[in-house]
């Protein structure tokens, strides 16, 4: 690329051409939609990090955790979260998202609020799968709102900043159990860690009854009064018109799970999502629990581990943004991770070899933190997906984006056990090779994917193109 060529996309990237009234339609649906979303998803990751910051703050020691009843606890909730992914995204179909949302959300904060008066970990096992259940439409539900709403230019940036959200709930998670742990421990008889699990429920109140008055649904079914009767027809030309059928049919769901775009982008997810595992199991802060030589206080083993997500927000922000410069390109991420998973797990196989090396502490603590950057694939696997299917029936697309995340945590249920129980720490050192084969996979199916939707692609301009009009356009799963 020429630097005239450079100069010439950077001014068409930072200066799109917007129909009479279209800016200020994205400046309203940018406010409404991101804040809520972005403030669900922030207090939806403060409660599923807050976990690992109430174990390392006392909370094992006060309820006599054994063994790898931590990860046992995620299996729960992740179960839960995969049972609720499909039926939950299905219904937004039947339940306007500003009464789905904001309901689920409730039902969330009353469930970590009541976590607070456990006694035992079996208790939190339990709750932990009903907010699962509670928790399942979040991240889902949000992509397939953006993707209804937002064009392809704009939607890597979008996706970014709802991503970045949710992390910087977990980088924000350990700075407020350091303040409670210093402030309100011992309150009312109360030890810190349960005052963590009640300050997050009343948080979350507030931004759901938020959702209920001002999220504007769908183009199709928004009644919202902040905008106008041409807002609405213009938010409802911006994307691909297409049949809005009932999904509850034989035909439909036989249609979407024989897809080869089903499975292509569930197999992704589920290959991308163990990428995350050194961040999603809060490696770091076990590591440090259990360090072969160093003893760690409570504010640092809360502070240190919040630089993982602080680094993940940095790179989300730049793949999404990167990508929607160059045109979609999502599939550059997946070849990223993937080098990013071998080197930073030979990183910590190599210090493992020494684990009294003073020298070996910094590399873990460097390995952990690049590992962070493998959290951009979150948002840019997502606008991908959303991006293939821009001309599909939306709960097609709605079934895939529930299908990702459900076959990523299925996997995860288990997975985190095996390869990353918390009595394997500190090393944790079959989830390092775990970790190298699968980000190996993870480049080999970006390329096959990147090709298959390309193909695809290609054939559906070619049908546009001979078409005399959209009724005779083929749709994308008939080639799948």
């Amino acid at each position: 690329m020429t630097a005239t060529t450079a100069k010439s996309k950077l001014r068409e990237y930072f200066h799109t051409e917007y129909q009479p009234g279209e800016r200020k339609l994205v400046q309203k649906i940018d406010f409404f939609i991101l804040t809520f979303c972005c403030l669900s998803y922030f207090t939806n990751y403060l409660d599923r990090s807050n976990l690992n910051n109430a174990y390392v703050s006392g909370m094992k020691e006060d309820l006599g955790f054994v063994g790898d009843q931590l990860n046992q606890i995620t299996t729960c909730f992740t179960v839960g979260y995969v049972i609720g992914q499909i039926p939950a995204n299905l219904s937004l179909h039947y339940i306007k998202p500003r009464y789905f949302f904001p309901a689920c959300m409730l039902v969330w904060a009353g469930l970590t609020m009541v976590t607070a008066s456990v006694h035992n970990p079996q208790s939190i096992m339990a709750i932990r799968f009903f907010q699962g259940i509670a928790e399942a439409t979040t991240f889902v539900g949000t992509h397939y709102i953006l993707g209804s709403w937002y064009t392809e230019r704009e939607l890597g940036k979008r996706s970014g900043i709802f991503t970045a959200s949710g992390l910087a709930g977990t980088m924000i998670g350990g700075f407020i159990q350091t303040g409670i742990h210093s402030s309100l421990d011992g309150r009312n008889g109360l030890r810190g860690w349960r005052w963590l699990f009640i300050m997050d429920g009343i948080i979350t109140l507030p931004i759901a009854l938020y959702g209920f008055l001002f999220f504007p649904d769908t183009p199709m079914t928004t009644k919202a009064f902040y905008l106008t009767d041409r807002e609405k027809t213009l938010a409802v030309s911006r994307v691909p018109p297409v049949e809005d059928r009932s999904p509850v049919s034989w035909t439909f769901f036989k249609r979407s799970f024989s897809s080869w775009f089903f499975w292509g982008f569930v197999v992704l997810w589920i290959i991308a999502g163990e990428t995350e595992s050194f961040s999603s199991n809060a490696l770091l802060a076990l590591y440090m629990k259990s360090h072969p030589t160093n003893k760690y206080s409570v504010p640092q083993l809360n502070n240190y581990p919040t630089g993982v997500p602080a680094v993940g927000i940095i790179a989300t922000l730049f793949w999404a943004t990167l990508t929607d410069f160059l045109n979609g390109k999502r599939y550059l991420v997946g070849y990223f991770i993937a080098i990013t998973g071998v080197a930073t797990s030979a990183m910590i196989l190599a210090a493992s070899k020494d684990p009294t090396n003073p020298e070996s502490t910094p590399v873990v603590f460097g390995a952990y933190y690049w590992a962070g950057t493998v959290y951009a694939c979150q948002a840019t696997f997502f606008a991908w997906a959303n991006d293939a299917l821009r001309y599909e029936e939306h709960m097609f697309r709605a079934i895939v984006l529930a299908g990702m995340n459900l076959g990523s945590n299925a996997v995860n249920a288990w997975w985190s056990i095996v390869f990353y129980g918390a009595s394997m720490a500190p090393w944790f050192t079959r989830g390092m090779w775990a970790m190298i084969a699968v980000s190996i996979l993870l480049a080999i199916w970006t390329a096959a994917l990147s090709y298959t939707t390309a193909k695809h692609e290609r054939i559906r301009k070619a049908e546009l193109t001979h078409s005399s009009g959209l009724g005779d356009q083929k749709s994308v799963t008939e080639y799948a």
